[in-house]
């Protein structure tokens, strides 16, 4: 009995040692950069933690057989961790907080949607953890956040960019909007386009706005409204799946008229979900696959040709976010075994990018850390590929 418990002791001496040792150390090993991503792998919209992963683990595969990023004359392998948030913003929380604590990371990539990366990104900032959101377009995403940033332009930019593209592509003069009020990225830019809209139309001319939650299926009620109004087009600042029955819905209604829609509609299991109904619809993006040139291209071959399908502008998104990371950590000239300081040397770093060069488009940075760069409009065409129709810049 009395060497049972011994054995027992030992055992959990043994096992809190290993964690006082993993947890001293941190950022994954004296020869290797641990780097967290909190992303969506199941929950509403799978396929961007999908795209985010393909393009990460591409990017890993790149930089470790070449035997690993050389951060002052040293050479470090990448270990990549993925955390599944589920859509949900609690579980990006906990997922962020996993990846601080227990993985002892020393960056964050993600959230992508800004429903999961405003409150990720204040855990990020309260603990003091670089991080970087491919995709969150919201403002208080890195809003006096210091340690937050971004890869995608912002909601104020790109809610501008769907209204002069509209008026000019429809030559519309009244609008109506659709959005998830239980997405903060839905909400904030439907009513950016609203404030827009009326400033360059007059009040009233959005004449309907209406709303829906989450986890709705059925549009009908809303649509009908809509419909009834008689818009000369309907924005739709929603999630790829939701954006699918949405449109789906409207034409069983009668509805003949155009959407135009927001960055959210960029994934490649879109034409999947909406097949026909979206052919011809426009929406504003980050970047167009379709007749891409230079590094962008190459990026987009090598991509099909690993996963079998076209980079949406997640995957496009997540490639610019992580080596964005990737120079922020050789910049700062040597790499710290102690993962707070190393965090500190980080944040320090990518403060300090003025520019970089994307595969989404060259980028600055402003004192928020959030990007200045261009927004493109994309025209779904006959064959489902979003291929480009106009270019805007701030």
């Amino acid at each position: 009995m009395k060497r049972n418990l011994f054995k027992i002791g030992l055992t959990t001496l043994l096992m809190v040692g290993a964690f006082m040792l993993a947890g001293c150390g941190g950022g994954g090993g004296e020869d290797t950069i641990k780097i967290g991503f909190n992303i969506p792998l199941t929950g509403d919209i799978p396929k961007v933690g999908e795209a985010s992963k393909y393009a990460a683990e591409m990017l890993k595969e790149d930089v470790n057989s070449q035997g690993g990023l050389e951060v002052g004359g040293k050479k470090y392998k990448l270990e990549f961790v993925y955390e599944d948030n589920e859509s949900k913003a609690e579980s990006a929380v906990n997922a962020a907080l996993k990846l601080i604590e227990q993985d002892q990371v020393v960056a964050i990539i993600g959230p992508n949607s800004s429903k999961q990366a405003v409150p990720a990104g204040g855990t990020c900032n309260d603990n003091r953890v670089p991080m970087i959101s491919p995709w969150s377009t919201n403002p208080d995403t890195t809003k006096d956040r210091p340690w937050v940033f971004r890869a995608a332009f912002l909601d104020p930019f790109q809610g501008p960019v769907a209204v002069n593209f509209a008026t000019k592509q429809f030559d519309a003069k009244t609008a109506a909007v659709l959005f998830d009020i239980s997405n903060d990225y839905s909400k904030g830019l439907a009513e950016i386009f609203q404030s827009e809209w009326e400033k360059k139309h007059g009040s009233g001319t959005v004449v309907a706005f209406e709303s829906h939650g989450t986890k709705d299926q059925d549009f009908s009620a809303q649509l009908t409204k809509i419909i009834a109004a008689k818009p000369d087009f309907i924005f739709v600042p929603d999630n790829y799946n939701q954006v699918a029955l949405i449109i789906k819905q409207a034409h069983d209604l009668g509805w003949k008229g155009p959407f135009m829609g927001s960055d959210a509609w960029g994934s490649a299991e879109l034409m999947t979900l909406c097949g026909d109904d979206c052919k011809g619809q426009f929406f504003s993006t980050h970047y167009a696959a379709a007749g891409a040139k230079g590094d962008t291209k190459v990026f987009i071959d090598r991509y099909s040709k690993k996963y079998g399908y076209t980079p949406d502008d997640v995957a496009a998104l997540t490639w610019d976010a992580t080596r964005l990371v990737l120079q922020a950590i050789q910049e700062s000239g040597s790499y710290d075994s102690d993962v707070r300081k190393e965090r500190q040397a980080i944040r320090d770093a990518l403060g300090g990018i003025k520019e970089f060069a994307g595969v989404t488009g060259n980028m600055k940075f402003d004192a928020q850390g959030d990007p200045i760069k261009c927004a493109v409009v994309v025209r779904i065409d006959d064959q489902g590929q979003f291929v480009f129709a106009e270019s805007v810049c701030p």
